[in-house]
């Protein structure tokens, strides 16, 4: 059975940093391109960033140079490292994955950027 667990979100001041984890199981992540996504209050889902089965990442214009997707297969996770937070990074994360065709996502971890 696949199964997305995320963990890591919270409050925290802007400027300061957060480190997401989705732990996966059912699949082996390593074989998979992952992704972020965040919804907003009121908004549409968006992408934030993907890792491909080569490790290469990529991201959303709005988080370039502040977010850093990373995976460990040992632990079958990947990561949303987090830093330079702002505000409108507010919303919840999902991490999502595409399984023959079949799209997984997990229940999602709150971020709230706020002083």
């Amino acid at each position: 059975q696949v199964q997305l667990v995320e963990s890591g979100g919270g409050l925290v001041q802007p400027g300061g940093s957060l480190r997401l984890s989705c732990a996966a199981s059912g699949f082996s992540a390593s074989s998979y391109a992952m992704s972020w996504y965040r919804q907003a209050p009121g908004k549409e889902r968006d992408f934030v960033a993907l890792i491909t089965r080569g490790d290469s990442p990529n991201y959303t214009d709005s988080v370039k140079g502040r977010f850093t997707i990373s995976r460990d297969n040992a632990k079958n996770t990947v990561y949303l490292q987090m830093n330079s937070l702002k505000p409108e990074d507010t919303a919840v994360y999902y991490c999502h994955i595409v399984l023959y065709g079949i799209d997984y996502w997990g229940q999602g971890t709150q971020v709230t950027v706020s002083s």
